[in-house]
Formats: C-alpha cells, structure tokens, sequence
C-alpha cells in the first residue's frame, strides 16, 4: 500500500493495549485522520514526541484499512508546543478547539483553510491576554463553523429575509438563527443586540488565519459565545466532553 506523506497536527491520542498508540490528527491535504501507531510508546526513533497533542509534525502513514484506521509508520516532529501546557487556561482552549474541529468534520475530508485557521489558534493562545483568548476562542468557533457549512444567518431574519436592524433581534440557531421580532412571536429566549451579529459578520471578511487586532467589548464576547453557542450545540453531533 502506497506511503502517504503529510503535514498534520495532532488533535488527541489514547494509549492501546501495552505498546501502541490510537491518534487522532488533522493533516493539511487529508483532513480528519484516525490512525494506529504500532508500538508508538516505545519507539524513540520512528515517533519520538511527535504523537502529543497539539505537535505540527510531518506524518508518513498509509491509508485506512477495513478497520478504519489508517496505519501511521513514522512521523517527524515540527513543534510540539510546549507553552500550550504552561497555564491550564491556554491546555484547556487548545483541547476544546481540537474537539470541536474533530465533532465538525468527517474524515478524510481535507480543508486545507481549516488547517490554517487550527495553526494560528494554537500559536496565538499562549502570549494571549484572557480577554484576548475569550476572542480567539469567538473567532475560531465562527470560522470553524462557516467551513462546515453551519454558519447560520447574522445578517438578515433567517425566515422572512428582513434586513431591519431594531434595537433587539432574537437568535434560534434551530431555526436558522436571526430571527426578526414579527417571526421569532414568543421566541425570544436568546435576546441581543444586531451590532453584535454585525461584529461576528464583519469578521469573516478579514483572512481565517488571523487571530490579533480584534477589539470586542464585554457585550460582543458574552453575546457572541451565546451565539455560537447554540449554533454549536445544534450542529455537533454529540456534547463536548
């Protein structure tokens, strides 16, 4: 079976059995990948570090057999990310964005953007302020979304297509998300302000990979992660551990 070579980034590992290694990655050209890594755990020379999570590395595998797991022979580590592991608020963000982008997407569905957008969220956590990471943590979850389709509606009611911007507008992501005051009627369990779904569109027009030069006020981050919130909850297919 044909050597495959790419770069990826590992998302999670379980340890199997007494030797090998479950690992989950997302690789650049390949998208989602679960493999099996024989006798990972004691093999210095063929992965060494490169199997913790979080680490960009340069993975040769084959592809996934009958058991559905492709078959990783060797890999080569790029950065393993240590100052992801230095504050538990950084270890925490970086583990719920790889959970996510894995609950999002299907394997073997390559989104080089994804790849991209994952990167810059791992590099840009650990130099970040908490507010600073309350906006990344805003941004990647947007973009994630976008890329999987299940962006829902900011702009405009998603039933009727009004425009009209009041002064409150409700968000159901069940139906769709906007939600005018004459078709949300009693639906009204998510009340915000239009400028933030205004803010939330406005930032998908700037390049995915950046994460710095955002400024969101207290109202946007609270208002923006209820957003994306539902959104969320409505599209994984299970809850996040």
């Amino acid at each position: 079976m044909k050597l495959l070579r790419s770069e990826a980034i590992v998302l999670r590992r379980i340890d199997y059995g007494e030797a090998d290694r479950i690992v989950t990655l997302y690789a650049r050209d390949a998208g989602l990948i679960k493999g099996f890594a024989a006798h990972a755990r004691g093999s210095r020379r063929r992965f060494g570090a490169a199997l913790e999570p979080f680490a960009r590395i340069t993975l040769h595998w084959q592809p996934a057999r009958a058991d559905g797991l492709a078959r990783l022979r060797e890999a080569e580590l790029q950065d393993l990310r240590p100052d992801l592991r230095a504050e538990l608020d950084t270890l925490s963000l970086a583990a719920y964005g790889c959970e996510i982008l894995e609950a999002l997407f299907a394997d073997g569905e390559p989104h080089a953007d994804v790849f991209d957008v994952l990167e810059a969220y791992l590099a840009a956590l650990p130099a970040a302020t908490a507010q600073e990471r309350a906006a990344f943590k805003l941004l990647f979850e947007l973009r994630l979304l976008r890329a999987a389709g299940y962006l829902p509606h900011l702009l405009h009611c998603a039933e009727c297509g009004e425009t009209a911007t009041p002064s409150q507008v409700a968000f159901c992501a069940e139906r769709g998300g906007r939600l005018c005051p004459s078709c949300a009627g009693s639906d009204f369990r998510l009340r915000l302000s239009p400028l933030t779904l205004g803010t939330l569109a406005r930032c998908l027009n700037v390049a995915a990979d950046r994460f710095t030069g955002f400024r969101f006020g207290s109202l946007t981050l609270a208002e923006g992660a209820a957003v994306l919130g539902d959104a969320l909850r409505v599209h994984l297919p299970h809850a996040l551990r």
